[in-house]
C-alpha cells in the first residue's frame, strides 16, 4: 500500500509536470521580442528543474565561443564569455546532445572552466544539466540548469523535461532573433532616407548654373553634416546590434567608476560651460571597484552627460552623484531642464525614439539611450529614468559590485 501511495505520488508530480510544461510551450509565442522571451524561458527552466539556477548561452560562429544572454539569480554573469573547448556548454554544442554532470568542479573535461565561471559569478557549481537549443539544424544555443535542489542528481525525467523545453524555446528564439535583426534594419534604413534625401537634393541644387559661391559652400557644408550623420548613425547601429546579439567583447577589468564619471564630465564641461551650464559631482572620496568594461563605461556616461547638456537651458545644473549601495553601486546624473512628459517616459530607452516636441534639439542618431541600457544590462546591472514636467530629469542606472579576481 505505501508503494502504491508513493509510485501515485511520483506519477501525479510528473503528469503536473508535463502539463505545466505544455503550459509554458503554449506561450513561448506570444512574444517576439527577445529579452521578455529568454526570461521566460530561464524562469520556467528553473522551475521545472527544481534548480538554483539557469541560463542561456547562444552561440557566436564568429569567434567560436558562447556567451550568456539571460540568466537567473547570477547578476554580472553576461560578462563571461563561454569557450568552446573544456566547457559544459561548449560539450553540448559541440554533440548536439544533452548532458547531465553530477559534479562539474571535479569532472576532468570541465572543472577548469568551471572554478574559473565561478569566480567570476561568484556561486559555486555543483550538478549542471545543458541540452541544446536546436533550429533548423543548427545548434544556435544551450539551455543549462544548474544545482539540482536538495543536493541529489539529475534524474532521466528532468533531461526529458528540459529537452523538450530546449526544443520549444529554440524555435521561438530564433524567430525572435530574425524578427529583431528584420526589425532594426527596416528602422535604420527608415532613419537613413531623410539625411539621404537631403544630400541628393543639395547635391542637385549645386549643379545650377544660378547657384553663388556663398550658396554652393554652404550646400556643401549640409552635404558633410548629413554624411557624417549616416556615418555615426552607421556606426551606433553596428554598436548596437552587436550588443543586442552579446556578440560585443566586454573587458572584465576592475573599473574605478569614479575616475570614469570624472572623465566623462571633462570631456562634456566645455559644451556645458559655453552654455552657462553648471556640471556637478557628488560622491564619496572612495567606491568599491565594479568588473566591466572601462571603455563602455564611460561610453554611458557620456551619452547621459551629452543628453543633459543638450536638454538643459542656460543657467540649468547637472549633477552626477555616486552611492555604494552594498551589493551595488548607483549612478545618478539629474539635471534641472525641462523635464520628460510623464507619457513620453516609458519609451525613452526605445530605438530612434524622439520625446514630441524636441525633434530641433535631437540631432543625434536617436540609438544612444538604448545603447547605454544594452551596456549597463550587459554588466548586470539596470538603468531607469524619472522626471516631473517642468522640474528636470534623472538617469539612474546600477552596476552589481562583485569580486575582483
Amino acid at each position: 500500500m505505501v508503494v502504491d501511495r508513493r509510485q501515485r505520488t511520483q506519477l501525479g508530480k510528473r503528469v503536473a509536470r508535463l502539463e505545466r510544461l505544455i503550459e509554458i510551450s503554449r506561450s513561448l509565442n506570444s512574444t517576439l521580442s527577445l529579452p521578455p522571451l529568454l526570461d521566460h524561458i530561464i524562469v520556467a527552466a528553473q522551475e521545472l528543474t527544481e534548480t538554483e539556477y539557469c541560463s542561456i548561452l547562444l552561440v557566436d560562429r564568429q569567434s567560436d565561443q558562447l556567451y550568456f544572454k539571460a540568466a537567473t539569480n547570477l547578476p554580472g554573469v553576461r560578462l563571461i564569455i563561454v569557450p568552446m573547448e573544456g566547457s559544459v556548454a561548449g560539450w553540448v554544442v559541440r554533440t548536439g546532445e544533452p548532458i547531465a554532470v553530477s559534479d562539474a568542479r571535479k569532472d576532468p573535461r570541465f572543472g577548469h572552466n568551471i572554478v574559473k565561471a565561478d569566480e567570476q559569478s561568484a556561486i559555486t557549481t555543483h550538478s549542471v544539466l545543458a541540452v541544446p537549443l536546436v533550429a533548423r539544424s543548427n545548434v544556435i544555443g544551450v539551455l543549462e540548469a544548474i544545482n539540482k535542489g536538495g543536493g541529489i542528481e539529475f534524474t532521466g525525467e528532468d533531461v526529458e523535461l528540459l529537452t523538450v523545453l530546449g526544443d520549444q524555446a529554440a524555435v521561438a528564439v530564433q524567430n525572435a532573433l530574425l524578427f529583431q535583426q528584420s526589425d532594426l534594419v527596416a528602422e535604420i534604413v527608415h532613419e537613413m532616407r531623410t539625411p539621404l534625401t537631403s544630400i541628393v537634393a543639395y547635391a542637385d541644387l549645386m549643379q545650377r548654373p544660378e547657384v553663388t559661391v556663398s550658396q554652393y559652400s554652404q550646400f556643401a557644408d549640409i552635404i558633410q553634416c548629413e554624411a557624417e550623420r549616416i556615418n555615426e548613425m552607421a556606426n551606433n547601429f553596428l554598436d548596437l546590434a552587436r550588443l543586442e546579439s552579446g556578440r560585443a567583447s566586454l573587458a572584465q577589468d576592475p573599473v574605478d567608476l569614479r575616475t570614469v564619471i570624472h572623465m566623462a564630465v571633462n570631456v562634456l564641461r566645455p559644451q556645458a560651460d559655453a552654455k552657462q551650464i553648471l556640471l556637478l559631482v557628488e560622491a564619496p572620496a572612495t567606491l568599491p571597484s565594479v568588473v566591466g568594461d572601462a571603455q563602455r563605461l564611460h561610453q554611458v556616461m557620456l551619452n547621459l552627460l551629452s543628453n543633459a547638456v543638450k536638454y538643459c537651458r542656460q543657467g540649468d545644473n547637472v549633477t552626477v552623484t555616486a552611492r555604494d549601495e552594498g551589493d551595488h553601486l548607483t549612478v545618478s546624473v539629474a539635471d534641472t531642464g525641462p523635464g520628460i512628459p510623464a507619457d513620453a517616459l516609458s519609451n525613452i530607452f526605445e530605438r530612434f525614439y524622439r520625446v514630441p516636441g524636441t525633434e530641433g534639439q535631437a540631432l543625434g542618431t536617436g540609438l544612444g539611450l538604448t545603447i547605454t541600457r544594452q551596456i549597463v544590462e550587459a554588466h548586470g546591472g539596470e538603468i531607469y529614468a524619472s522626471s516631473e514636467e517642468g522640474h528636470g530629469a534623472t538617469f539612474t542606472f546600477t552596476l552589481p559590485i562583485q569580486s575582483v579576481q
